[in-house]
């Protein structure tokens, strides 16, 4: 169990499809797979923390860093906008769930939640997203039967999938008039 874990501490990339395809190559059970991977967050939890709070810190005293702060908590206030209303608890999960959870206990931070909370916010969105690509790559396995191929896959859908989306919904955004009608392309 202990590879699985450590390709789940990787914190970009191809960690979460390959740690469940090595977890299922063991037999280990897709419950205690996700126990697995909770854990691994709870360890990045405590890791990044300090971190966090430091940069914090720092901004608070470093003008540079406070500007940069003052900016990303604006880009934060304009990203919880797109989820309606303020920073509660649905928005910050869906930060987690679409950038990763560093960022989203950042907003949460930016938000006023502590540690606990903060933390619990964005592992349910980091959770939400690893059962999404848990699934994706366990079923595609399945179909493809290749776990070398079943990566590409997922990596390649992990990083170009996102972009697609966002470009869609610009161009879709771009046709959208202010009354809700669409305009002619």
């Amino acid at each position: 169990m202990l590879p699985v874990l450590m390709l789940f501490l990787i914190p970009i990339g191809g960690g979460i499809p390959a740690g469940v395809l090595l977890a299922r190559g063991h037999g280990i059970a897709w419950p205690v797979t996700m126990g697995l991977y909770l854990v691994s967050d709870v360890i990045l939890a405590f890791l990044f923390e300090p971190v966090l709070r430091l940069l914090i810190a720092a901004g608070r005293s470093i003008p540079p860093l406070a500007r940069a702060t003052d900016a990303v908590r604006r880009a934060m206030d304009r990203t919880v906008a797109q989820y309606g209303g303020g920073a509660g608890p649905f928005a910050l999960i869906m930060i987690a769930f679409g950038v990763d959870p560093m960022t989203g206990r950042a907003a949460a931070a930016a938000a006023g939640h502590g540690f606990v909370s903060g933390w619990a916010i964005a592992i349910a969105g980091d959770m939400i997203y690893f059962t999404v690509i848990m699934v994706a790559t366990l079923r595609l396995n399945s179909v493809l039967g290749d776990p070398n191929r079943t990566m590409t896959v997922i990596l390649v859908a992990m990083i170009f999938l996102p972009m697609l989306i966002r470009r869609l919904k610009s161009k879709c955004a771009k046709l959208t008039l202010p009354g809700g009608g669409l305009q002619a392309p």
